[in-house]
C-alpha cells in the first residue's frame, strides 16, 4: 500500500494519487480507467446495488483478485466510476462561455444531463463532497463563478450560495430520477398515476378544504421535466445572486 508521510503521521494515498500497477498483458491488459468504464456500463445496466467487484472481473475475463492491484475496496471503484462522469461534466464548465452565470447553468445541466444517462450517479449527489480530481474541478469553477455574482460579497455568502445551488440541483436531479424509475416499474407515468386517482381527488376536492391544491389539479398543465429543471435553475441562481 502506498502511503504518504504528512505533519499527523502516515496516511494511505486515495486511489487518485497512487501509480496506476505496472501494466502486465496477460490474461487482460487493465487499467483503472478499463475498470471504471466497465464498472459503469453494468451500473447502467443492473445498477449500484448489483455492481460487484467479481462481476467486473468477470466482465473483464480475469480474477476478482487481480482487480484489487487497482482498487482496494469496493468504495474506492465508486470513487473512480463518480470522477469518470465528473469528467465530462467538467468539461462542459470548461467550454461555457466566460459569464459566470453561463458556467453555472452549464455545470448544472450537464450534471442533470450525466444523471439521467447514469442514473446510478443520482443516487450519489447530495451526500458528502465527492473530491476526485474533476469533481474538485467542477467545485473550483462552480465556487469562482459564484465568486463573481452579485451579492456574493465575502466566503460565508459563496457558502451559503452554494449550499443552496447544490441543495436545489441533489434534490431536483434526484426527484425527476426517481419519477422515471417508477414509471419505468409500474408502467404508469405521473399523469396516468394521477388520472387512477381521479375519483377519489374529484370526492376531496368537492369538500372546499383544498382549494389552491384543485387549482394546481384542475388548471395545472403536464410540464415538460427539462424546461421545469431550467426554468427553476434559473429562478434559483437569480435569487441566491440579487443585484441589489
Amino acid at each position: 500500500m502506498y502511503v504518504m508521510d504528512t505533519p499527523y503521521g502516515s496516511e494511505a494515498l486515495p486511489v487518485w494519487e497512487r501509480p496506476e500497477p505496472r501494466p502486465r498483458a496477460a490474461p487482460v491488459a487493465l487499467s483503472r480507467a478499463r475498470i471504471a468504464a466497465t464498472a459503469i456500463r453494468l451500473a447502467d445496466e443492473h445498477g449500484l446495488d448489483n455492481l460487484s467487484v467479481r462481476k467486473i472481473a468477470k466482465e473483464l475475463g480475469v480474477g476478482p483478485m487481480r482487480l484489487y492491484d487497482y482498487v482496494l475496496n469496493r468504495s474506492e471503484l465508486l470513487d473512480l466510476m463518480i470522477d469518470d462522469v465528473h469528467a465530462g461534466i467538467a468539461e462542459a464548465g470548461r467550454r461555457a462561455e466566460a459569464d459566470w452565470r453561463a458556467t453555472v447553468l452549464a455545470i448544472a445541466r450537464a450534471t442533470r444531463a450525466a444523471a439521467l444517462e447514469h442514473e446510478w450517479f443520482a443516487d450519489l449527489l447530495g451526500g458528502r463532497p465527492h473530491l476526485g480530481p474533476h469533481a474538485l474541478a467542477i467545485g473550483e469553477a462552480t465556487a469562482a463563478a459564484f465568486s463573481q455574482a452579485p451579492g456574493v460579497r465575502g466566503i460565508e455568502d459563496l457558502q451559503r450560495v452554494l449550499g443552496a445551488f447544490n441543495a436545489f440541483l441533489a434534490g431536483a436531479i434526484r426527484r425527476e430520477v426517481t419519477e422515471r424509475r417508477t414509471t419505468r416499474a409500474t408502467g404508469t407515468d405521473e399523469a396516468a398515476f394521477q388520472k387512477s386517482l381521479g375519483p377519489y381527488l374529484t370526492r376531496m376536492l368537492a369538500t372546499g378544504r383544498y382549494p389552491t391544491v384543485a387549482r394546481l389539479v384542475i388548471d395545472g398543465a403536464h410540464l415538460n421535466p427539462e424546461e421545469t429543471f431550467n426554468h427553476n435553475l434559473a429562478t434559483i441562481v437569480d435569487g441566491l445572486t440579487p443585484t441589489t
